[in-house]
């Protein structure tokens, strides 16, 4: 590939709702391009964007991918985005790499959620975008209806550009209402089509549409807006100029049509990018946490991480959007996130999985390098002595929790190494052990993600695990207070064991956990034995009394207590304080805490009435409730044993048009009614037989 100047580069991210044919215009454009030597299809498993096997098993994409095409002169960095809600995540680390967005939205559903969610980060990132109405040759397609719900969620300022010639299975082109020319395409996905006469039966339609975006493109400059005035019309170069500027300032967002699969539309969608879509250079300047650099070559290098690989033969590779100067492919940078060194491993663009050799890395462009030592997604590297740290990329917190069980010993020693893979790869994914339960906790964005992490443990590293729900980290407690002695006398022979201890037990506020105070006077119990007497309370609390769950907030007071001089050891006054925490929580009133959930909500406003009800089956408290554009949010406090199942029945009430977030708040006292239910699974669950022991 020839070097490309920055004011000749386009950074594009394919974007929309999931299923909406985001891939499939992808690969009609490196098809159009030349970039492929034919047009790949996901339902044949071959497209150069969705090849983790993982999306060619289940037809999604699950991870953003790069490619490149060249185009008119200029290259075209495309970044084909997923558009289900579970990874979206990558979808929002992609949108820092590009300029400009491409929103694909299905001509037969319309706009979905998935296209509000992806909207919403470009304009909040403030990102230009063009929208392309697609799968305008599927049944049941309506270009009138999906246009209307592109105004009912967008506004008006999204305006058409070309009109369809044809519907469903007679879709065959469209009208340009910039050169007011006609398009047909041929129906075989070879892309070529014929510049022809607007047909009768679309004329009035057409001039209408034409004078509505005449008004629109005037309206938003003066210059324009006099010669419209003068000569009732604008010249096609007079739309363009007049376009380009509207849309790189985010006043307007032009909606073109295609056909992904029938390869209809793609290459005047690629001349749109072209043409209407800011270089880097356009775009100026990238924005630091301190200052500000400018997109030239002549600036030292600086260069954002918004993806890590995990490449079973490479490494770890790590792809970069550099915003200023040049960097080799030997280069040495400098970390300024970390402050640290790093040593680039070459310099490639990746086509899909493909790598290419690149030479310089130059302002403007996409690139990848590998064995990064301690470069994460969301790094800034920058030339050596330059200290510029562009604002990291904030990730969701998982919404949803199981416990994962190794199938064998081995799957159990190969996990470790699999989980730092995996977690460097997915910022999003936890795995880690509960310290409480014991239990292996993995969790994600959806259920949907945590099933494609398991995947990849068993298919990338060989590790088979089974799903479960977590436990739920209950924890006990008292609610009395109580005064009892504990001793523990045992003579086999020789040498006997002796410990004597008295305590008073009584409730501490929530939150203070354990306190332990020494009130021994006059050599009741010596000095030395007092720290094996807090130990054993310790190490007994551990397992509680009525379920097996760890006792907290709660004080003991050691006032009393004997010894014998032979037979007394740090052994005897251990046990003896385990035998006095039992008795004395048993008389003090215990009860069972459940750990408290705080809950966000995201839902269109017609499911809130649903969404609350359900909440309040689920012992749930709402908070309070926002409105953030077209969205409702619920907030909610809700137990954590009532959430587990949360995320399939916000998908059924909302159609998957919510989402949600959640948190630790606080612990709770379980209501007495569901304490037997927990200490009946303890028992199930041999705790309770572990404690008696």
């Amino acid at each position: 590939m020839k070097d490309y100047a920055p004011e000749n580069i386009r950074n594009v991210a394919i974007v929309g709702h999931g299923s909406c044919g985001k891939t499939s215009l992808t690969s009609a454009f490196l098809y159009d391009a030349g970039a492929t030597t034919r047009l790949t299809k996901v339902e044949n498993g071959n497209t150069v964007t969705d090849y983790d096997p993982d999306e060619i098993e289940r037809q999604i994409s699950i991870n953003s991918a790069v490619c490149h095409l060249e185009w008119n002169g200029h290259k075209i960095n495309a970044v084909d985005c997923p558009g289900y809600m579970n990874f979206l995540w990558d979808t929002r680390a992609s949108l820092r790499a590009v300029d400009a967005g491409v929103v694909v939205v299905c001509g037969v559903a319309g706009v979905e959620v998935g296209t509000e969610k992806v909207w919403a980060m470009m304009e909040e990132l403030e990102r230009p975008r063009i929208l392309v109405v697609n799968k305008l040759d599927r049944e049941n397609a309506n270009y009138e209806r999906t246009v209307q719900s592109i105004y009912n969620f967008f506004g008006r300022q999204a305006v058409p550009v070309h009109l369809p010639i044809g519907e469903e299975k007679d879709f065959r082109g469209f009208v340009d209402l910039i050169n007011k020319s006609a398009y047909i395409f041929q129906k075989d996905g070879s892309g070529k089509f014929s510049k022809e006469k607007i047909p009768d039966d679309v004329q009035d339609i057409t001039q209408r549409k034409i004078q509505e975006l005449t008004e629109m493109v005037a309206e938003n400059d003066e210059q324009l807006m006099e010669i419209y005035f003068e000569k009732g019309e604008l010249s096609p170069d007079e739309l363009k100029e007049g376009l380009r500027k509207s849309i790189a300032s985010r006043q307007f967002f032009p909606i073109l049509v295609s056909s992904a699969l029938l390869n209809i539309g793609a290459q005047p969608i690629l001349d749109a990018i072209v043409d209407f879509m800011p270089s880097p250079v356009q775009i100026g300047e990238a924005k630091g946490e301190e200052g500000t650099v400018k997109t030239t070559l002549d600036a030292p290098f600086s260069a954002l991480v918004f993806k890590t690989i995990s490449d079973p033969y490479t490494g770890r590779i790590s792809l970069m959007r550099v915003f200023s100067g040049k960097v080799n492919p030997d280069g040495a940078v400098n970390n300024s996130s970390k402050e640290l060194g790093e040593k680039l491993g070459g310099l490639f663009f990746l086509q899909g999985k493909e790598q290419i050799p690149a030479g310089q890395a130059k302002a403007g462009d996409i690139v990848a390098t590998a064995k990064l030592k301690d470069t994460s997604t969301g790094d800034t590297l920058g030339a050596k002595g330059t200290s510029i740290v562009f604002p990291t990329i904030k990730f969701p917190e998982p919404s949803i929790s199981f416990a994962i069980e190794p199938k064998t010993r081995a799957d159990e020693d190969r996990i470790s190494q699999a989980v730092h893979r995996i977690t460097e790869e997915d910022p999003t994914a936890r795995i880690e052990r509960d310290p409480e339960t014991n239990e292996l906790i993995i969790s994600g964005n959806g259920q949907l993600h945590v099933e494609i992490i398991t995947d990849r443990l068993q298919k990338r590293f060989n590790v088979n695990v089974d799903l479960k729900p977590p436990k739920i980290p209950y924890k006990e407690t008292i609610k009395g207070k109580s005064d009892v002695q504990g001793k523990y006398k045992k003579q086999t022979g020789g040498r006997g064991q002796y410990g004597d201890v008295k305590i008073k037990m009584e409730p501490l506020s929530r939150g203070l956990d354990f306190e332990f105070e020494d009130k021994i006077f006059g050599g009741a119990i010596p000095k030395n034995y007092i720290p094996s007497i807090e130990k054993g309370i310790q190490e007994a609390r551990k397992k509680g009394v009525i379920a097996g769950y760890p006792a907290v907030d709660f004080k003991v007071i050691l006032y009393d207590g004997s010894y014998h001089d032979v037979d007394s050891s740090d052994i005897a006054f251990k046990v003896a304080a385990s035998m006095a925490f039992k008795k004395a929580a048993k008389e003090a009133k215990p009860t069972i805490l459940e750990p408290i959930m705080n809950v966000e909500i995201y839902t269109p406003e017609a499911y809130m009435g649903d969404i609350m009800g359900n909440l309040n089956g689920r012992r749930g408290k709402v908070q309070g409730m926002e409105q953030k554009g077209s969205l409702r949010i619920i907030k909610a406090q809700v137990p954590m044993a009532e959430m587990l199942d949360f995320e399939p029945t916000l998908t059924s009430i909302t159609g998957g048009r919510g989402s949600f977030m959640m948190e630790f708040s606080r612990y709770e006292e379980v209501p007495s009614h569901l304490q037997q239910k927990i200490i009946d699974q303890s028992v199930k669950d041999g705790r309770i037989r572990a404690v008696e022991e």
